[in-house]
């Protein structure tokens, strides 16, 4: 029996009935009555013959039809059945497909996106932006190919090596946090066992600050009971408490004036030209601090008069020293400052879960990196208004400083 040729395999033409034109050894063309040809191999195995669909001409040549029939036999020559055989490959190829597929989505790029997405109600868009400018600019070229559950402290450490080398530390910190983020987020949805990011304590590099005197969360308490029962001035006090619970500057709270407190909307916007960083400064003002001052209102010399003018002269602040005196005749003399209840209030936020730059835009703390600045240009209004009454709803669990205003009540 001669073979076909592939001018005859072009040639092939429909018929009323589907039809086969042999080409030797079991191996046909099939042609259907729509004009589908398909090569196959028709073989018994165990004593049953059996049809094996090599492929379709043309996408299968005959050249291409005549070595799959030949894999196929040497298949059945080993005993095995050759259709078994394509559906195990088929199965594995598809399982290794799936395999891969599920590689790609559990890289640490694509669920450091997934988690991002996740957040969208939660933070702005600006943030959003700018949480995925730094990832992308620093932690994607070496660890987004990765996989989450492969991923190691040692791969992290060159992400962050890499930024402190620019000697851009606090941005070196702050993809630390995200990392760890997106990685505990992998935890949580099952892409990965551990978080490699919570193995990095320690590692980071930092500049040698002098640290201001600060009390520790478990002094907080005796300390706030100490101010409410003490006789200070009943100014100083409103003074101080009011620069805790707004985590402000001491200088930023003695020369504040009426007219920048918006009573509708609860803020307080300092100008540019009392900030330290030149840039003007919307504090969110939680409950407790208005309540603050709608107590030193009586105090009011007008709206341009200052909130808490000094003690024996109303037309002067209270002098640089006032608060800090205070502190010390309260018993906290080389304990704390003033200043250090900025950091009480950082260490708690951070410690509780807010996000690292809504915390950093409550103190005002001003980006140093230009190409990071350049992306983080949110107010974080709603997220620093949250987080200055969960501060001041934090004070109050401490059970020392409920009845506000009986307590600042205007003595004068």
């Amino acid at each position: 029996m001669s073979k076909l040729t592939a001018v005859q395999v072009r040639s092939l033409k429909p018929r009323q009935k589907p039809y086969t034109v042999a080409d030797g050894g079991g191996l046909s063309a099939h042609i259907s009555t729509s004009g589908v040809i398909s090569w196959r191999y028709r073989y018994r195995f165990n004593g049953k013959a059996t049809t094996l669909v090599l492929g379709k001409y043309p996408a299968m040549s005959l050249a291409d039809a005549r070595e799959a029939h030949q894999k196929a036999r040497s298949i059945l020559s080993e005993g095995l059945n050759p259709t078994a055989e394509k559906k195990n490959r088929a199965l594995e190829a598809r399982k290794a497909e799936d395999e891969e597929q599920e590689k790609s989505k559990n890289t640490f790029r694509a669920v450091a996106l997934e988690w991002i997405d996740q957040q969208a109600e939660r933070w702005s868009h600006d943030h959003a932006a700018a949480v995925l400018a730094t990832l992308k600019r620093d932690a994607f070229p070496l660890i987004g190919d990765i996989r989450v559950d492969q991923l190691t402290p040692p791969e992290i450490l060159k992400v962050i090596r890499r930024i402190e080398k620019r000697g851009a530390f606090e941005i070196a910190s702050k993809v630390l946090q995200r990392i760890s983020a997106v990685c505990r987020y992998s935890v949580q949805t099952g892409k990965a066992m551990y978080n490699p990011a919570a193995e990095m304590r320690g590692a980071l590099k930092t500049r040698k600050v002098v640290h201001r005197a600060a009390l520790q969360r478990d002094e907080l308490p005796e300390f706030l009971q100490r101010l409410k029962k003490s006789d200070e001035h009943i100014i100083t006090k409103a003074a101080l408490m009011f620069t805790i619970l707004t985590a402000a500057r001491s200088g930023e709270v003695r020369f504040a004036v009426w007219s920048e407190i918006n009573f509708d909307t609860k803020d307080w916007r300092i100008p540019a030209a009392r900030m330290k960083m030149g840039t003007p400064h919307v504090v969110p003002l939680s409950r407790q601090a208005m309540t603050i001052l709608e107590a030193m209102q009586a105090h009011s010399t007008g709206p341009e008069g200052l909130i808490f003018p000094g003690i024996k002269n109303n037309r002067k602040p209270l002098s640089e020293n006032t608060m800090l005196y205070c502190m010390y005749r309260l018993g906290y003399h080389s304990r704390a400052t003033v200043h250090g209840f900025r950091s009480v209030f950082s260490t708690m936020a951070n410690e509780e879960g807010f996000d690292g730059d809504v915390v950093e835009k409550a103190l005002a703390h001003q980006e140093r990196n230009r190409v990071r600045a350049a992306y983080h240009r949110s107010e974080y209004l709603e997220q620093r208004r949250e987080l200055m009454q969960w501060w001041a709803d934090m004070l109050d669990n401490f059970k020392v400083n409920q009845s506000w205003s009986e307590n600042y009540t205007p003595t004068r």
